[in-house]
């Protein structure tokens, strides 16, 4: 990450170097700055606010805090130990307290890698850009020093600057109030300013030395003031805004994120050209979702999971812009949106685009990979694992790249089976004479060719497709399975992923899907046939309580009228499972109707006696409440998951009593797995935008970070153990 630093133990004395943090050239490399701060007092506020020292001085590196602001809206401050090496390579820059950095020195400063390593500040040009992928819009930084109360947002960098410099000019070396119980602010009715600043729209006035308002001098505002005083406010509290010096938080180099374990590349799907921003901001919302699912559910875990969005369309020329200007003028929206969109599948069965298309994603992914790894020299050293999840056609493109198929070995294949079959008919002598020929003319060829591959090979290692093992595949709305349907692949007799990707290229493949997207296929069925009747496993609500495990799911019937049940109505009504406890939710089959779930609800609740209301809630309510069935479910344990397991008329696969899955073998792992649908939303409706619905899902994210921090878990929980 750069700049290191380092905090010298100095006394803190008036004289020491406490007030503006002296600099160090650290070995580390990077920046090459260490902050060597002298130990400081630590008197905090009683809200847990920054120490105070008891004299006026520059404000410490510690102080000061940076802030970023994206698509224009509000600053957010950067993490303290991203703020402190900023504010490190500012001093640096010649800029001490003084404003701009002198001329000149620009160049010696690197930039600062912030943000988990996702970007890099410039602080001469106060712009961040990300380091991965291309941005057009730089991320404007900012300096704050005075910050306005409650709020804690910074005050614009040239009025902070003016009343800073005042503030030194006229207070330096002065006594602070000592009573810092007296800290919630005391009414300064009647109280005179001691000083005062004109600013440009504002005037700032100090009461005392840390009494500071800043006033507005737009005309409504003085009548506004003109008529508060009249009626008796203090002139202070009435239309001032408190300011404070110095960030409401020390930064300190604690203040840093966790090391990178793992990281996820997100591989965008058709439509690129389209919109080349989109798959920036979709794994950017993946992203956001995933760190509020971290800190809810595996903060205990000292390490984190990075998503980067892998850019791969836009790069591409393909045909140029002869498609363009073949496509007739009518309706002429329509038709460019499905130009952009659309045409990369036509594209991608085309032999003439389709390498490209492949070269351009695997390009991508590498450039990425060798990236990532030269900025975290760690990363490959401590085991980090890789995973890629791709959406729609990026699923196709991405396991070509993994297994390397091609459509010219289909060819050959093809060409083989000709010829097979040509050795079973018969033929005359002349023919068969013939055929000979062709066959040792073949082999000859080949041989030759083998021999020239040899030549070439001793002089140029052909590098290896990847340059990283995939630890999980997540396919996202993927149409994967028609492409492999289409390309000949047929259900085996072996429950093992290796029918369709190997584990050695790929360790696990996990197939998600919305119930109602267009785009999506199962797959499942390609490796055993008779998962075909068999429901995707139902992913779950993020804020389930105690959710079952994945792998103890047990699977379950897709039609259960088409079986028989073991079980009579009313006891099949009163397992209807929460949301909140359920392990499996029976799948509803789309015939069914809203009254009938309403029925089973309101027949559930008379027979389990336990009211309407609660019924419901529990039925249709996704909060975490403990229902009185939550309760239940944990006096019941493990008892009471495994009945819930075969729900409604849905007996598990050991005790069918149909026969149909007696002898037939389970797959290894699950692949296919199903968000949950809303209970209110239209399905038409849900057609159109399920195929797009997986970026911001919270359930999806939980579902990636459980399948990612799997091991981590499991060794976080074995050291408890152990400990204990």
């Amino acid at each position: 990450s750069g700049a290191s630093l380092r905090y010298s133990t100095g006394t803190g004395g008036e004289g020491s170097e406490g007030e503006g943090a002296g600099l160090a050239s650290s070995e580390s490399g990077g920046s090459g700055f260490s902050l060597a701060a002298a130990a400081l007092p630590e008197r905090r506020r009683p809200g847990g606010g920054r120490p105070r020292y008891e004299v006026v001085r520059e404000l410490g590196a510690e102080e000061v805090r940076w802030f970023y602001r994206e698509d224009r809206k509000t600053w957010k401050p950067f993490i303290g130990y991203d703020s402190l090496r900023i504010e490190l390579a500012y001093r640096a820059l010649g800029a001490g307290g003084s404003g701009e950095p002198r001329e000149g020195e620009a160049a010696a400063v690197e930039p600062v890698c912030v943000r988990s390593g996702l970007y890099e500040v410039d602080v001469a040009s106060a712009e961040s850009y990300p380091v991965y992928w291309n941005q057009t819009e730089k991320i404007p930084v900012m300096r704050g020093q005075w910050f306005i109360d409650g709020t804690w947002q910074p005050l614009e960098e040239e009025e902070s600057n003016l009343i800073e410099q005042e503030h030194l000019n006229r207070f330096k070396g002065q006594q602070l109030q000592e009573s810092f119980d007296m800290e919630v602010s005391k009414p300064v009715d009647g109280k005179e300013a001691i000083h005062s600043l004109k600013l440009s729209r504002n005037h700032v006035d100090w009461h005392s030395v840390d009494e500071v308002y800043l006033y507005s001098d737009a005309t409504t505002s003085k009548i506004a003031r003109t008529v508060t005083q009249k009626l008796g406010f203090s002139k202070a509290s009435s239309s001032g805004t408190r300011l404070h010096r110095g960030y409401v938080e020390e930064a300190t180099l604690e203040d840093k994120p966790p090391q990178t374990s793992h990281i996820v590349f997100v591989v965008h799907g058709i439509g690129q050209k389209m919109d080349q921003g989109r798959i920036i901001k979709n794994t950017a919302m993946m992203r956001d979702t995933a760190r509020k699912i971290e800190e809810k559910y595996f903060s205990n875990l000292a390490t984190h999971v990075e998503f980067l969005p892998v850019e791969w369309r836009s790069k591409l020329t393909l045909d140029g812009d002869t498609v363009d200007s073949i496509t007739p003028d009518k309706v002429r929206g329509l038709r460019d949106m499905l130009n952009s969109s659309a045409m990369d599948i036509m594209y991608y069965t085309s032999p003439l685009y389709r390498d490209e298309l492949v070269k351009g994603l695997q390009q991508e992914l590498n450039r990425l990979y060798t990236l990532f790894c030269s900025r975290n020299p760690e990363f490959e050293e401590k085991g980090g694992k890789v995973s890629i999840v791709s959406h729609s056609l990026g699923c196709v493109i991405t396991y070509d790249i993994m297994t390397g198929w091609n459509p010219v070995r289909l060819y050959e294949q093809l060409l083989q089976k000709e010829e097979e079959e040509l050795e079973d008919r018969w033929m005359s002598y002349e023919e068969q004479r013939l055929l000979e020929e062709l066959y040792i003319t073949k082999q000859r060829l080949r041989e030759i060719e083998e021999r020239l591959h040899g030549l070439k090979a001793s002089t140029i290692s052909k590098p290896p497709v990847l340059k990283f093992k995939v630890e999980n595949f997540f396919c996202m709305g993927s149409p994967l399975a028609v492409f492999l349907a289409l390309r000949g692949i047929r259900p085996g007799n072996s429950g093992s992923q290796d029918h369709i990707l190997p584990r050695t290229i790929c360790n696990r493949l996990l197939n998600i899907f919305h119930p109602t997207d267009p785009v999506a296929y199962r797959l499942e069925p390609l490796i055993l046939k008779h998962y075909s009747n068999i429901s995707p496993v139902q992913i779950h609500w993020y804020n389930t309580a105690n959710p079952l495990p994945y792998e103890h799911m047990k699977p379950s019937f897709l039609n259960p009228t088409k079986e028989p049940t073991s079980v009579t109505e009313s006891e099949s009504v009163s397992t209807v499972p929460s949301p909140t406890t359920s392990p499996v939710m029976v799948r509803r089959h789309y015939g069914e109707s809203i009254t009938n779930i309403g029925k089973a609800s309101i027949l559930g609740a008379a027979s389990i006696g336990k009211g309407l209301g609660g019924m419901l809630f529990s039925r249709f309510g996704r909060s975490s409440a403990t229902t009185p069935q939550t309760l239940e479910a944990g006096k019941d344990g493990a008892e009471g998951d495994d009945k819930k397991a075969s729900t409604v008329g849905t007996p598990p696969l050991s005790h069918s009593s149909s026969g149909f899955l007696e002898p037939t073998v389970e797959l290894e792992h699950r692949i296919d797995f199903e968000l949950r649908e809303g209970l209110v939303e239209s399905r038409y409706w849900s057609a159109v935008t399920s195929h797009t619905a997986y970026w911001s899902s919270l359930d999806i994210a939980l579902f990636l970070l459980t399948f990612m921090y799997k091991h981590d878990q499991e060794d976080t929980d074995k050291s408890n153990l152990d400990a204990i």
